[in-house]
């Protein structure tokens, strides 16, 4: 390919940019031309001939490209191979092709030698220089000749993903990929100041030829993430400065899904004016080419990426609603259609000419017809206007000549006249833009005579937010349908019986449907319906689910309840599961939740209870099993429980086994982040004048205006470590207990402060400095909030903990979070029970200063920890302790109110 030859002309500009964990990496194109051609040549000398086929097993990134040009340039065939396929399907493959040379990561060797596929010829693409075995001991700088291609020759060999069946192999020759990359550069889709980010793998045509040989072949960067997380894909938008996200339409689901619930998390009302204002931007940008979304969402595109402008949506459709929304945001959707064995483009609708719904109209030089005689009918179109329906074919340079080994397949796939048969149903509008409406193989025809898209069928039945996914096949000559229930969502509603909430859901959105278009069965299971890596359901599996799902019902097994069984989990899941922290994180979970609906679907909070005391628990037990540890940030981006197994996985390539185990209680500083440690640093001198100013102001104010009256303070320690834990009625308690306190006493105390309040401005967050407050915030940030106050006992001071974690808007004690007990349990200093009255009557919830009513503080006699446990109920030492202290200033408060003698440690009242 002239491409190849051509790399080393852009000098020193970037070709690939890796994000690591430290940073970015990157590949220029003289060093990608360089290091591909000594390995090419390393690769003829060590006997590859022109045709000969070298397969590359491992993750997306410079070293797989750097692999695939070598081969290319030394004459050989690239088989692309999924790095999640089955060890039987990677052996079919492997024995299919024929590779005899094979480039692999350190996961890739793992599966070769699992399936004996190991040989002399494995070439390790990272590692040391010291393995043999590595890809740099193959190169070889002797200046000689490189073998000239021929346009005919196969370039690549493709193995499909297999939704209907076993992966066919495609070969691609240098012509049909050179079409491809001579059409991208003539549409100017790709501009030489772009910098394009491929957050996909590489064993598919569209990633490879569209997000890596068009970029490069256009003198434009590639940008690689590091991890295919959501957060990953963020953090390589922002520091690669990508302009162009190539995507399929799972990923832009994903991520409006996530910008709409981070918007929504605010309020109902911040939710409903983005909605609306998504929808109002939409409608400028398809009616009167106004982009509005820019302007209105500049926080958003400044958070994501203020470069990214290009979003390209292949591999399936992309839902024309939330192509509409995507415009609404301010970025430009492009979409294209095509097939592997199309190389890949047959169509394209390109940014900023986009029709919503259409793929586009025919790139130049390809031809496309409708055959109306396959599967088509007349389909109602703008009005009365009918377009005749049929599957789409098509012919040109970029298509294949035929399947690796299958020549009756070959034959099935192209007319008589040489037309290739896509299998995907269409239609043409009058301005020649191309509209798919189903797939033929896929078109169910029932027994009276309807024709039927399962495609259309399971868009009507997802209406319904009680069904998270569903995949229609045809049964006995009935609709039937394998249901993925949205748990969360019946949960929400009170409902405890998922089935039913299931069959209601159905039967509610079938009133809505034709007749001939509403199931008959279905099936619930609880993993995602399994798809290809560019998000097509595989559909002939469905039957399999079925039928598995059938049995285990019939036989009285749950498939609502209990972990799922290793078998039931999807190859992706079944891969993660390889790594051996997620493993044992897995089973962790498995014994811990074993009467719990447990997945890796599952979410933590919904499905299994995991509160924040929950995730504290956890990840301190995760920490002791894997070494890893998970911080407050982490934990936020966990929402099902395959996130947690992939953060562990990721995470467990940099732990050092060797150094020792590192304990929450010894060593709380850990947990902290450098910011968060400044607010723990003593006060300068100057600043302890400010606060003693600030004392006294607030003691007269206090006293004079609200009459506080302080009972029992003689009980406090005069020295700490101790913990004082009021209750919470009102802004004006800390202010009131400050004030109850003697300077002395005050200066060796922290307090916690809620993050929502305390630090919610500059100015609560300079006053809050003054008055040593740490930020606590139990909900989102519980490792961080109890590290604060483990680390203030841990330095023998005393600690003010608000034990409810809110104020109570009915001036009733509220039940006590588990959080003082996990830090009285592990540092069992006095605690002193405070209780505070009369300040919900001068400054209520929600109100204005209301009157200057009486405020009094209590302090109670110190109780230890234990014989707090002792008294309190609870499964976990921590819930026993915070309950025995919530009864403690539950009788506080009620002889305080009754007068009736209650001794609070001092005598009598």
């Amino acid at each position: 390919m002239s491409l190849i030859d051509g790399l080393s002309g852009y000098g020193e500009k970037p070709a690939v940019l890796t994000v690591q964990k430290g940073g970015m990496e990157m590949r220029t194109y003289r060093t990608l031309g360089e290091s591909s051609r000594t390995l090419a040549q390393g690769l003829i000398d060590d006997g590859l001939s022109v045709g000969d086929t070298v397969a590359i097993l491992a993750g997306a990134g410079a070293h797989w490209i750097l692999a695939c040009l070598a081969v290319v340039r030394a004459g050989g065939v690239v088989v692309p191979l999924d790095t999640q396929l089955d060890d039987d399907v990677l052996s079919g493959i492997l024995k299919d092709c024929g590779a005899r040379w094979i480039f692999a990561d350190a996961g890739g060797m793992e599966r070769l030698k699992r399936i004996n596929a190991e040989n002399e010829k494995t070439i390790l693409l990272d590692g040391d220089l010291e393995d043999q075995r590595i890809w740099r001991r193959t190169a070889l700088d002797d200046g000689g000749d490189l073998p000239s291609a021929r346009a005919s020759d196969r370039a690549i060999l493709f193995y499909t993903s297999g939704t209907t069946g076993p992966p066919k192999g495609v070969p691609l020759t240098h012509k049909n990929i050179t079409f491809q990359l001579d059409t991208l550069v003539k549409t100017g889709l790709i501009g030489k100041a772009d910098r394009m980010l491929l957050p996909l793998p590489l064993h598919h045509a569209y990633p490879l030829v569209i997000g890596v040989l068009g970029p490069l072949a256009s003198g434009v960067p590639v940008i690689f993430p590091r991890s295919l997380t959501g957060p990953e894909i963020l953090r390589a938008v922002r520091e690669g400065e990508a302009t162009i996200l190539i995507g399929v339409p799972r990923l832009y689901q994903a991520m409006y899904g996530g910008i709409e619930s981070m918007i929504r998390s605010r309020s109902n009302v911040a939710g409903n004016l983005f909605n609306s204002l998504v929808g109002l931007s939409g409608r400028l940008r398809e009616r009167a080419g106004l982009s509005a979304g820019k302007w209105l969402f500049k926080p958003l595109h400044k958070r994501i990426g203020p470069k990214l402008s290009i979003l390209a949506s292949g591999g399936s459709a992309l839902d024309p609603l939330l192509a509409r929304k995507l415009e609404g945001l301010g970025w430009q959707v492009s979409v294209g259609y095509g097939l592997t064995e199309t190389a890949p483009l047959l169509t394209l609708d390109p940014p900023g000419k986009i029709r919503i719904g259409s793929v586009g109209r025919p790139i130049s030089g390809v031809e496309i017809r409708i055959d109306s005689s396959a599967g088509g009918k007349a389909l109602q179109q703008r009005g009365t206007e009918t377009k005749p329906t049929g599957e789409i074919q098509a012919r040109g340079p970029n298509i294949f000549s035929g399947y690796h080994n299958m020549p009756e397949r070959t034959k099935e796939s192209f007319t008589d006249d040489a037309w290739f048969r896509t299998g995907d149903l269409g239609y043409f509008d009058d301005d020649g833009y191309l509209f798919i409406t189903g797939r033929l193989s896929a078109l169910i025809v029932t027994p009276g005579g309807e024709n039927i898209q399962p495609k259309e069928v399971e868009t009507s039945y997802g209406r319904s937010p009680m069904i998270r996914e569903i995949g229609i096949f045809q049964e006995d000559g009935k609709l039937t349908a394998v249901v993925i229930p949205e748990v969360s969502e019946i949960r929400k509603r009170g409902l405890e019986d998922i089935p039913q909430a299931v069959k209601r859901a159905i039967e509610a959105e079938s009133k809505r449907i034709p007749s001939y278009q509403r199931i008959s069965d279905f099936v619930i299971s609880r993993e995602p319906l399994e798809r290809t890596r560019l998000g097509k359901v595989k559909r002939h599996l469905l039957h399999e689910r079925y039928d598995r799902a059938k049995d285990r019902a019939n036989s009285g097994g749950r498939d609502i309840h209990g972990p799922i069984s290793f078998e039931d989990m999807s190859t992706e899941d079944r891969e993660l599961l390889n790594n051996r922290a997620a493993t044992n994180v897995w089973n962790l979970l498995a014994r811990r939740y074993h009467d719990q609906p447990l997945s890796p679907d599952a979410s933590p909070l919904l499905d299994l209870g995991i509160d924040s005391m929950g995730w504290l628990n956890l990840t301190l037990e995760i920490a002791q099993r894997t070494g890893v540890e998970l911080d407050d940030r982490a934990i936020g981006e966990i929402d099902v429980v395959r996130d947690l197994l992939r953060k562990v996985s990721e995470a467990s390539g940099s732990v050092d086994t060797r150094r020792p185990e590192v304990s929450f209680f010894e060593y709380p500083e850990r947990f902290l982040s450098r910011q968060g440690e400044r607010w723990l640093e003593p006060l300068g001198p100057r600043m302890t004048m400010v606060v003693r100013i600030l004392f006294l102001f607030n003691r007269f104010l206090i006293k004079n205006a609200f009459g506080l009256n302080t009972i029992g303070r003689e009980h406090l320690p005069l020295r700490g470590p101790f913990v004082m834990a009021p209750n919470h009625i009102s802004y004006l308690d800390p202010f009131a207990l400050a004030a109850a306190l003697e300077f002395q006493i005050l200066r060796q105390t922290y307090w916690g402060g809620w993050t929502g309040a305390a630090f919610a401005n500059w100015f609560n967050r300079f006053i809050s400095r003054l008055g040593q407050v740490v930020p606590i915030d139990p909900e989102k940030a519980a490792l961080s909030s109890l590290a604060f106050g483990a680390e203030v006992l841990k330095r023998e001071r005393s600690l003010v903990w608000f034990p409810e974690g809110q104020r109570s808007h009915t001036g009733e004690l509220q039940a006590f979070k588990s959080g003082i007990g996990f830090i009285l349990n592990h540092f069992p200093v006095k605690v002193v029970p405070v209780l505070i009255q009369g300040a919900d009557q001068a400054l209520p919830p929600g109100r204005f200063l209301k009157r200057f009513h009486p405020i009094t503080v209590v302090f109670g006699k110190p109780i230890d920890p234990r014989e707090l446990e002792r008294r309190g109920k609870g499964e976990r030492p921590e819930d026993r302790i915070a309950q025995g202290l919530e009864e403690r200033i539950a009788e506080m408060k009620r002889g305080y109110e009754g007068k009736k003698g209650f001794d609070f440690g001092m005598g009598t009242i």
